[in-house]
């Protein structure tokens, strides 16, 4: 199936049914009174998160969405009949806005959360609501209020506690293939993921965290340049970034220092708040450098880089560091979740006013 993440939908609410006024007529009653009935609701448009749902594909073609009218009132105090509401189902990480506003109108990042998108019109009034000691003969009714009409923009966020993030042919989907039961393409030329994948890496019986890989990243994406930033959105949810570096590139001539720095440059240009995001360095391929220089060429690297923060030597392909790398990434998701428990609950307690 292909990959969809973005789409642009008209949802439009149906209309309140009429009330109309009508008097009661039978044999020997010729003045029975008032007996029109209210005008039944427009059908209501909502959205659902289902997890079995990975794409926006169903509403890239089918644009238009719209509930139908509620029936009209009749006489003999009959209602007219409410519209069925529509559900559209959309996957988990869905950003919904107002096209025209801007406004975000749902997130939705819970399986089953379901949200209004537009509100049908409710039913007008019979004139037998109309009726009193004073007006025993109303011929009073309203009219259905019209359904609200959108114009929306969908656009999906894959849900990820980890992404990967690096330069085509960096291996980080024989990283993630490595680590977890996804297996996405694996080829030996640039751009062989060409859009995100993601995989549940299971620590052990009870802990576990899902790793998002996004096509690779090269300088002047911001310019368009191979994917461009298309695929950055999908690390936006994410609370940790490996940065994936190809230690034994089939250019012989690449500078690893100046790609890094301009994936990071990249990176900024984009979105401050992913840059400023905990990132780790994973120097992957290390099994094609000799054994008893590995070591210090890494740590060559990093010194000439600068780099302070934690990083990683590994081997995708042959699995050599990869536990390690998932045990400490596991580590670091909890003591986040722990720190932020926290912080909730010393807020909670801020806001309890002493006796």
């Amino acid at each position: 199936m292909k990959f969809i993440d973005e789409a642009v939908i008209q949802v439009l609410a149906g209309k309140g049914g009429n009330g109309v006024a009508s008097f009661r007529r039978e044999k020997y009653i010729p003045k029975g009174g008032p007996d029109g009935g209210d005008g039944g609701r427009g059908g209501s448009i909502f959205a659902i998160a289902d997890r079995n749902i990975n794409t926006l594909i169903d509403y890239r073609f089918a644009r238009m969405h719209r509930a139908k009218n509620g029936q009209n009132g009749q006489g003999s105090d009959r209602y007219g009949k409410s519209a069925e509401d529509i559900t559209l189902r959309m996957p988990i990480g869905t950003l919904i806005r107002d096209e025209d506003t801007g406004e975000i109108i749902a997130d939705l990042v819970h399986d089953q959360q379901k949200v209004l998108l537009a509100k049908g019109g409710s039913g007008g009034i019979g004139n037998l609501h109309f009726k009193s000691s004073t007006n025993r003969a109303p011929r009073q009714f309203t009219y259905g209020e019209p359904g609200q009409e959108r114009e929306l923009k969908l656009e999906l966020k894959v849900l990820a506690d980890v992404g990967l993030l690096g330069m085509p042919n960096a291996g980080k989907s024989t990283l993630i293939r490595a680590v977890s039961a996804a297996r996405p393409k694996v080829a030996d030329y640039p751009f062989t993921t060409l859009e995100p994948n993601l995989g549940m890496v299971r620590v052990d019986q009870n802990r576990s965290f899902v790793m998002a890989d996004i096509p690779g990243l090269i300088e002047g994406a911001a310019e368009g340049v191979g994917l461009g930033h298309r695929f950055l959105k999908h690390l936006m949810r994410t609370r940790l970034l490996l940065h994936v570096i190809d230690m034994v590139p089939v250019n012989e001539n690449s500078n690893l220092i100046l790609e890094t720095q301009a994936l990071v440059a990249e990176l900024q240009k984009f979105d401050e708040s992913l840059y400023r995001k905990p990132r780790w360095l994973v120097l992957n391929k290390t099994d094609m450098m000799p054994e008893e220089q590995r070591i210090a060429l890494c740590q060559q690297f990093i010194d000439e880089l600068g780099w302070k923060d934690k990083y990683f030597i590994i081997s995708a392909l042959t699995g050599e560091g990869c536990q390690q790398l998932v045990y400490a990434i596991m580590d670091h998701l909890e003591q986040m979740t722990s720190a932020l428990s926290g912080q909730q609950s010393s807020t909670d307690d801020d806001s309890i006013s002493p006796c």
